[in-house]
């Protein structure tokens, strides 16, 4: 048979949210609760991300989160005496507003201690995840597209039966702060990377192809990330454990298709917030 008859879509289930970081660039705001829980408008930013996942096709939601982990939880729980006191008070929108906020079948809280980078984060879902592929979501990057850009993600998945990651077109003055690749386009929007390079120098950079904020990852990855060394800051970097990945098996990227935000940034929140209020 074929390989291409043999290839056979697969469920990707379950969607990892690194959670656990400090939030510096937002103090004194994030003093006492996560960066993903800011507002954008009326939904905290990990709401737009859990949306995505949701709407393509995971069923469980597994956050990495550090000391605040309890107020992302008590978020995506149902709060039956807010909703009882809303409906005695007649407040039907807002009572339907809290009861649009996901509940997701299954959501694992994972406690990430000290954090240590994002393949660090990765790592600490290994036992939620299991031996199956998986989707990364870093809540920062808020995408509006349609189909969700996670679900573009899965489709190439689906077809290539390798990881896939989100990349974008960014000016040069800006790829410092991504991972990027040195790829070769084989389709519209769909790239195999020959190498990936961590916040390149000015003039190292590959390409203006950054990596952003969504990954679909195969189970091997946390065997790689259980050896991959910190860089000089101490942090184990997903991009790392990537290339050493790309030694044995293909990887490809993927050209999203829609309009993302950087919430991750003063500036990027301000214009995020700007235009989800108008939407």
């Amino acid at each position: 048979m074929p390989a291409e008859e043999a290839r056979v879509t697969v469920q990707i289930r379950k969607a990892v949210f690194p959670a656990a970081g400090l939030g510096s660039r937002f103090l004194p705001a994030t003093k006492a609760q996560p960066k993903e829980m800011l507002p954008l408008v009326d939904k905290p930013i990990i709401q737009y991300g859990v949306e995505e996942a949701l709407a393509s096709g995971a069923a469980q939601i597994i956050v990495v989160a550090g000391k605040y982990q309890h107020v992302i939880e008590a978020h995506f729980t149902p709060n039956k005496p807010l909703e009882d006191f809303l409906e005695t008070q007649g407040k039907t929108d807002l009572l339907a507003e809290v009861r649009a906020v996901p509940c997701p079948a299954t959501f694992t809280s994972v406690l990430e201690a000290t954090p240590l980078g994002l393949g660090h984060a990765v790592l600490a879902a290994r036992e939620a995840v299991g031996d199956e592929p998986f989707i990364v979501i870093l809540s920062d990057d808020v995408i509006d597209a349609q189909p969700p850009a996670t679900r573009q993600l899965i489709n190439v998945y689906n077809d290539l039966q390798s990881p896939v990651l989100a990349v974008e077109r960014l000016p040069a003055d800006q790829l410092s702060q991504y991972g990027v690749i040195d790829a070769e386009q084989i389709r519209d929007g769909v790239y195999k990377i020959r190498d990936l390079i961590e916040k390149p120098t000015s003039g190292e950079a590959p390409s203006d192809l950054a990596i952003i904020g969504r990954y679909v990852l195969t189970p091997n990855i946390f065997s790689i990330l259980d050896t991959t060394q910190p860089d000089t800051k101490g942090e184990i970097q997903l991009t790392d454990a990537l290339r050493e990945l790309l030694r044995t098996q293909p990887i490809y990227a993927y050209e999203i298709n829609g309009v993302r935000h950087d919430t991750g940034n003063k500036l990027g929140f301000l214009r995020a917030t700007t235009y989800f209020a108008q939407r």
